[in-house]
């Protein structure tokens, strides 16, 4: 299932086009909204764990480890 989500910061993003491919980089804005299917999973840190998402976007592209606190969850209005 798809999601619409609003990311809260600016960051460069690792996109996965293909496995057999390098990754591209990419800006993600403030304010972007995308939509996406989420696997969320929890990665350790020095800080100690984080909730992160790995998000896979409508044109096929893949970005991983998208901490939860960079983005929201956006209302579809009917």
């Amino acid at each position: 299932m798809y999601h619409t989500i609003e990311f809260a910061i600016e960051f460069e993003a690792a996109l996965e086009v293909s496995r057999k491919r390098p990754l591209e980089r990419a800006w993600i804005r403030k304010g972007d909204r995308l939509k996406a299917q989420l696997r969320p999973h929890v990665v350790e840190t020095e800080d100690g764990p984080v909730e992160v998402a790995d998000l896979y976007f409508e044109d096929g592209t893949t970005t991983r480890n998208v901490p939860f606190v960079s983005f929201a969850f956006v209302e579809e209005e009917a």
